[in-house]
């Protein structure tokens, strides 16, 4: 699923300490990707109504836009620290951060959003900018939680769904550029009704096994090893919880690569179960994958 290679890295900047880290993470991944570097900063014009605030003046205005144009400075800055070879372009873009990041996402490779900030792009009230990236995005949402560990495996979870062979195939991908082993995860509870597959239709199956969830991972994994055969491929068929069981393999990754639909195992119908905990309380970075356009 690799996008275009003129499809940058983007990442949303507001000032804040978060934020910052947020920019240092998305130049390093442009430059793993070999991609350029978008760096954005939403500006929210004030909506202003002069009868009770005739001090706020079209100087109050250029001030804000002034900020905004050093806080991309900033930015770029930084970002030109972490990677010298990575082209960089820095924009303030008007609008709210949430709509800024969907509509940059339509021709970007990767959207980076921290997990804490000033209420910009990095603020997660979860809910707000992460949420509707990985909701609404068209491409994949890396999100910075916990720790960025710089040895472990990148862990995916498999179900066998469509997008959950996105997320595979992303993070195949990655593990072979960071040099990594891939973890593929299976998780299943026997039972057709679980915490992600209670979409299922009417006609599926009333249950399963070991040895066919252990059939649905090598299924899902026949068409990466050849791809990438110098690639160390994990299997895990695991009964049980795949939220506590991707958070717990987070402690020790490098990256969690999950799929925001699914059908059961791993990814669930909605972001509001696996990929919506992990965003909350992964040990590090996880990626959420799109389903296809």
């Amino acid at each position: 699923m690799t996008a275009l290679p003129t499809a940058p890295v983007v990442v949303g900047a507001d000032g804040s300490r978060r934020g910052l880290d947020a920019v240092e993470a998305a130049a390093a991944e442009a430059a793993l990707r070999h991609r350029p570097l978008r760096i954005v900063h939403a500006l929210v014009s004030p909506v202003i109504d002069f009868a009770f605030a005739p001090g706020l003046t079209g100087s109050s205005l250029q001030a804000l836009r002034d900020q905004a144009d050093a806080i991309v400075r900033e930015a770029a800055l930084l970002a030109a620290k972490v990677a010298p070879e990575v082209t960089i372009t820095a924009e303030v873009v008007n609008g709210g951060p949430g709509q800024v990041l969907r509509d940059e996402s339509r021709t970007a490779g990767l959207i980076v959003v921290g997990n804490r900030g000033l209420g910009g792009f990095a603020e997660l009230l979860i809910g707000s900018v992460a949420e509707q990236a990985a909701v609404h995005g068209s491409c994949p949402v890396l999100v910075l939680h916990g720790d960025r560990h710089g040895t472990g495996p990148v862990v995916v979870g498999v179900d066998g769904s469509a997008v959950s062979m996105r997320a595979l195939e992303f993070a195949a991908e990655e593990a072979a550029l960071r040099d990594a082993d891939l973890l593929a995860l299976h998780a299943w509870t026997g039972d057709a009704a679980t915490e992600l597959n209670d979409t299922l239709p009417a006609s599926s199956a009333t249950g399963s096994d070991a040895g066919e969830e252990a059939r649905v991972l090598a299924e899902c994994l026949a068409g990466i090893a050849p791809r990438y055969p110098d690639l160390t491929i994990h299997r895990e068929v695991v009964r049980g919880s795949a939220r506590r069981l991707l958070v717990e393999r987070s402690a020790t990754a490098q990256l969690v690569v999950v799929g925001s639909r699914g059908h059961g195992g791993v990814t669930g119908a909605l972001l509001g179960s696996v990929s919506l905990h992990l965003i909350h309380h992964a040990a590090c970075p996880i990626v959420v994958v799109r389903p296809a356009p």
